[in-house]
């Protein structure tokens, strides 16, 4: 990774993003100093300009930023941060130095969930329920999506709402399963709702 910091005098922005959330959390300044010790102690440590010091993000609060991924701009003088917050980012306890709210949408898991069956497909490891599923076939996995599908229904309409849920999510775990061994994800189905929600969509 190539980062100019002399264009700006020995500094370079740093935009923290929740690596999660994808929120936008703070800026700040980095220098290579501050560069080197995010990168060494996996906290997110920048260079005060008031204090012309560097100083970690959390040192005295605990809130910090633990860091997942550093990228540079196209022109090698901006840094993307993707950390994961520990508490508020901002010194007045908001979650952002813009005061907005970051929550975590647990639609967001769905990808997760997604990564993790792709590894179980491809390292298929030993105890597995995912692994056992892959290596039962096509037909036992789409036999499974069928048969929580029919537990679902039958919670809707005699169960109650917390059972619903379950077989729910049994259904959907079931459903990605087969989507993998498809070469497909669950991503799919959302472009594809996504498509359909355009007014000039037709039905095939």
């Amino acid at each position: 990774m190539t980062i100019d910091f002399e264009k700006m005098g020995g500094l370079v922005p740093a935009i923290v993003q929740d690596a999660t959330t994808k929120t936008v959390l703070m800026l700040g300044y980095m220098n290579k100093e501050a560069f080197d010790k995010t990168v060494e102690t996996k906290k997110v440590t920048f260079y005060s300009r008031t204090r012309q010091c560097l100083w970690t993000k959390g040192e005295t609060s605990g809130n910090f930023l633990n860091l997942v991924d550093i990228k540079v701009d196209c022109d090698n003088d901006a840094l993307l941060v993707k950390a994961n917050p520990q508490g508020p980012t901002c010194h007045t306890g908001s979650d952002t130095c813009w005061g907005e709210t970051n929550e975590k949408n647990p639609l967001l898991f769905l990808t997760f969930l997604q990564d993790f069956i792709n590894r179980r497909h491809e390292e298929m490891p030993e105890g597995s329920y995912t692994t056992s599923l892959f290596k039962d076939g096509l037909n036992r996995m789409a036999q499974k999506v069928g048969e929580e599908a029919l537990e679902a229904v039958i919670e809707a309409c005699n169960g109650t709402n917390e059972r619903l849920i379950y077989e729910g999510s049994d259904m959907i775990y079931h459903l990605i399963v087969l989507l993998t061994s498809k070469g497909l994800r669950i991503e799919d189905l959302a472009k594809e709702l996504q498509v359909r929600h355009d007014p000039s969509w037709h039905k095939h």
